[in-house]
């Protein structure tokens, strides 16, 4: 509070944008929290910096209660300034919502050791500085402010805010002033106001003054603007009897019954009109349409031109395939469906062979629906013709013969017996030689098989002309080969490996093996320099004699 309050103290310029970091792990405090310290005196919002052993510091602090939300709200909004909460994820959450009420305000991610702080206000300032947020302060119970701009667009939106902005971005707005209810009390009703754009010390003043009551002057009897019936007083017509409506322009004798709207509405329906109208004498009054293609039409207004299926975003096809009447699409010969998106020809799903979905399938919509139910005996279709069918064997097994022998001869119709053996079976193609294989026309096929003579793999495309029956095959004339190994060379390797394997494991054995060796000898070692005894006799062994000695032998006594 100090921070946005004390303008000359900090030294906030003018007309500059102001930004306020606040960096923090901790939850913050609010108002009524000065009560646990015995301090119940509001905070009154203002500044109290006071110099205090060489430093400005805050002098009400022990005898001002903290600022509510409201307040800081009040006092940033005053001194447009755009607040930064700066905090760890744990406090996130809490300042994230503490920014929903404090205008002008954002919260981030601050990393524990903050080293992402210059990034964090770098982002956040940029997030800020690129948008636009217009805010008044009218009062909304009696005056209702709507905002619109195209923004950086080329449509017109109902928007107060303008995103992805950049420096030199040039933003207009459209504001619409509306007057819901005129204040209490006696003219004039003056009501001055502020449009001003958020974070930024700029607003617009706007003084608007609400006519609540006007001169009507002289009533005008049989006015014009009242059918000629009516008498015009204060822009409105007051119809004599047996006459009613807004303009008089209806006649009780015309209405039978006693409710006026009752031939307005449709069976039980409580719309009058269809809600598309308005009920005139009885008789409905359908509204025009923005758009003068669209029509709302018929004696209820329960019609119209617009609102049937669509093809593509296309009313019922467009006009070559239907057209919109009472909300359903009529559709040109030719053409079937709710939306006319149903093509009745057949051409489409013609197949090679002359027949439909060749025969494997139906047309439906001008598409093929193929038989893609699989039996033993019925094989499954698919392609735009249902021509394809990936389980069954094709030409390739029939081509194959004829193709290996004519391109390599080799093969089963290859004899060196019966030279003429293939030329005799063969007679529907002549194979060709070809560098590469590619299915160049639809239908086109490419085949390959394993040649048993020398164990290659060759590969033919073949080709059947739907016209005349017959059959292009061609052949690509080098075959894809393995690769020839050296058996001994092989077998040596294994030899090789099999032994650096088994002496790799021995030495591995014999390291081991030393190193146990090792820790046995020292741990014998140790043991024996551990032993308190002498090693030159048995320390429990006792002679089976003993020696004593006669105090008086030798003397003289």
């Amino acid at each position: 509070m100090q921070s946005i309050a004390c303008r000359n103290d900090v030294g906030w310029r003018d007309k500059a944008r102001k930004l306020l970091v606040l960096s923090t792990d901790a939850s913050f405090h609010s108002a009524g929290d000065g009560k646990l310290g015995g301090i119940v005196t509001p905070n009154d919002g203002e500044c109290h910096l006071a110099l205090q052993d060489g430093e400005m510091q805050y002098s009400e602090s022990t005898t001002q209660d903290y600022p509510s939300l409201s307040q800081i709200n009040r006092a940033v909004k005053e001194n447009k300034i755009n607040l930064i909460f700066a905090v760890t994820e744990d406090q996130f959450p809490t300042y994230d919502r503490v920014s929903n009420y404090i205008e002008g305000s954002i919260a981030g991610k601050l990393a524990n050791d903050s080293s992402n702080i210059v990034e964090l206000v770098k982002d956040q300032y940029n997030k800020i500085s690129s948008s636009i947020e217009l805010k008044d302060n009218a009062p909304t119970d009696i005056v209702k402010i709507t905002y619109f701009s195209k923004c950086l667009g080329s449509k017109t939106e109902r928007t107060n805010i303008c995103p992805g902005l950049k420096v030199g971005s040039e933003i207009q707005w459209e504001l619409n002033v509306e007057v819901d209810k005129c204040p209490p009390g006696p003219g004039p009703h003056i009501i001055p106001f502020k449009v001003y754009p958020v974070g930024l010390d700029e607003e617009l003043t706007v003084t608007l003054e609400i006519l609540c009551d006007c001169d009507c002057g002289i009533p005008i009897p049989n006015a014009m603007q009242c059918s000629y019936n009516g008498t015009y007083e204060c822009g409105i017509c007051t119809c004599p009897p047996g006459t009613f409506g807004k303009f008089c322009e209806c006649s009780t004798d015309s209405i039978t019954g006693l409710d006026e709207e009752a031939g307005c509405r449709q069976g039980n329906s409580s719309l009058v009109c269809s809600g598309r109208g308005r009920c005139v004498c009885g008789q409905c009054q359908c509204f025009p349409r923005p758009n003068s293609d669209e029509n709302v039409y018929g004696k209820y207004c329960e019609c119209d031109n617009f609102s049937c299926d669509r093809v593509n975003g296309i009313l019922c096809g467009g006009p070559t395939q239907g057209s919109c009447e009472c909300g359903n699409c009529v559709c040109k010969p030719g053409w079937t469906g709710t939306d006319c998106g149903c093509s009745e020809s057949t051409e489409s799903c013609m197949a090679k062979n002359g027949k439909i979905c060749n025969g494997k399938g139906k047309c439906v919509c001008g598409k093929c629906v193929c038989d893609v139910e699989a039996t033993p005996d019925a094989p499954a279709y698919y392609g735009a013709t249902c021509e394809n069918c990936p389980t069954c064997p094709g030409l390739c097994y029939a081509l194959k013969s004829c193709a290996q022998c004519q391109a390599f001869g080799t093969g089963e119709l290859s004899s060196d017996e019966d030279p003429s053996l293939c030329a005799r079976n063969c007679t529907l193609f002549n194979a060709t030689h070809v560098d590469e294989l590619y299915e160049d026309q639809p239908g086109e096929k490419i085949c390959q098989f394993r040649d048993e003579s020398d164990f290659c793999t060759f590969f033919f495309s073949y080709y059947d002309h739907p016209r005349d029956g017959s059959v292009q095959v061609e052949v690509k004339k080098t075959k894809v080969c393995p690769e020839i190994v050296n058996a001994w060379a092989l077998i040596l390797g294994i030899i090789l490996a099999i032994l650096a394997v088994g002496v790799a494991l021995l030495l591995i054995w014999k390291l081991l093996t030393l190193i146990h060796d090792r820790k046995q000898l020292a741990k014998f070692n140790a043991e024996v320099e551990n032993a308190r005894w002498d090693t030159s006799g048995n320390p429990i062994f006792r002679p089976a004699t003993n020696t004593y000695k006669n105090p008086v032998y030798g003397s003289n006594k």
